[in-house]
């Protein structure tokens, strides 16, 4: 089996460590900065022990997600030091108790093969299933769609029995689902809020939360709680896409967001995203061993406390290279399919699933002979914009 890295400290200190992350343990705190370094490397130690359950669960999805013949993408990923502390700080849960320190996602072409997934997961799972969440059928408040599963993992060797009870939290929702979701952190990038955890503009909240409700619509499913009708719905819609001027916003997301490959050759399959804020940029860095990036992921983390940089990071595997824009694309201004949608409803349109846009795409009539779009076509450059 190769290296993971297991727990170094006491489950007594990893309990200690998640009171004291609720303090302010920067630089510029009055905080002992050894102290602050014991706590963090507790912290990190904990997180870290949960690669290989969190590794585990995403094999064992994979697995039924070919099996079943389902179409769609696979990722996983440690929860961001910034997230753990916040979620420490705004509940009563303890560091040794929380569910999705580790964390999988299954992102779906359909609805259907979300409840394919769904079924196979309940019928056959090599992991204890603590929990579930049903925001599919029930949506949270603020419009979030995710079936979520709690696992607790069960160790099927000897060597593994140092990870039991680590828990993993896997999230299966369909491309429009997920289109709306990363739609919501890349608007909270671009414009310095917190939308996701409800802390921003008014108007964009109301907006996400309606157009969640018309995604719900096109999949068949239950609109949210607090969601108008289709009609008040629809005209809702296209009064916040004018006063805020969203459709615009959302191509501003797109164009200025700018990507920068950094050690992205090799054959690792964990990468780690850096985002900056201040000019909306994005850095990559490919890892082949698990130790290293999780080293790295250290170091940036304790920046980012310190006020050193702004940056955001993530680090996630994924099966293939071009799968990782599709699975964190709120990091690299991809919100096409949410953007495609908004403009069909302010146009009249029904939303459409992402099945259906992708034969959209595909259905394009082919130039006749002597046809003027041939030359266009291949001479994009010799045209002016």
């Amino acid at each position: 089996m190769p290296i993971y890295p297991e727990l170094q400290f006491s489950m007594q200190e990893v309990r200690a460590a998640g009171r004291r992350l609720k303090d302010d343990l920067s630089l510029t705190s009055d905080v002992d900065w050894r102290d602050a370094h014991h706590v963090f490397a507790v912290a990190n130690s904990w997180r870290d022990s949960h690669f290989f359950p969190m590794r585990s669960v995403y094999l064992s999805a994979a697995y039924r997600m070919r099996k079943i013949g389902i179409k769609g993408d696979m990722a996983a990923r440690p929860k961001r030091m910034a997230s753990i502390r916040r979620k420490l700080r705004d509940s009563h849960i303890h560091l040794d108790r929380m569910q999705d320190i580790g964390g999988c996602r299954a992102i779906l072409d359909d609805i259907a093969g979300v409840r394919s997934m769904i079924a196979e997961i309940n019928e056959d799972f090599p992991h204890h299933d603590r929990r579930q969440w049903p925001y599919i059928d029930e949506p949270k408040e603020d419009g979030y769609r995710s079936h979520h599963v709690s696992f607790e993992f069960r160790p099927r060797k000897k060597e593994q029995t140092v990870f039991a009870g680590r828990r993993v939290e896997f999230q299966i929702r369909t491309r429009l689902q997920h289109s709306w979701a990363t739609a919501v952190e890349a608007v909270s990038l671009f414009n310095g809020e917190d939308l996701k955890h409800h802390h921003g503009s008014a108007e964009w909240l109301r907006l996400f939360k309606l157009m969640s409700g018309e995604f719900a619509y096109v999949e068949g499913c239950p609109v949210g709680p607090g969601v108008p009708d289709r009609p008040f719905r629809i005209s809702e819609i296209t009064a916040l896409e004018a006063k805020l001027d969203a459709i615009s916003t959302l191509e501003n997301i797109r164009t200025a967001t700018t990507y920068a490959e950094t050690q992205f050759y090799g054959d690792g399959k964990f990468f780690l995203i850096l985002y900056n804020n201040d000019d909306h940029t994005v850095a990559v860095e490919r890892f082949s061993e698990i130790l290293a990036l999780q080293a790295r992921l250290a170091i940036i983390e304790r920046q980012i406390e310190d006020g050193l940089t702004r940056s955001k990071v993530v680090t996630v595997e994924v099966s293939r290279v071009e799968n990782l824009v599709r699975t964190y694309p709120n990091y690299f201004g991809d919100v096409g399919i949410f953007l495609s949608n908004l403009r069909r409803i302010v146009q009249g349109q029904d939303a459409l699933e992402f099945t259906l846009i992708q034969q959209a795409r595909l259905i394009v009539p082919k130039p006749q002979p002597g046809d003027v779009r041939n030359l266009n076509r291949r001479y994009t450059r010799w045209y002016p914009s």
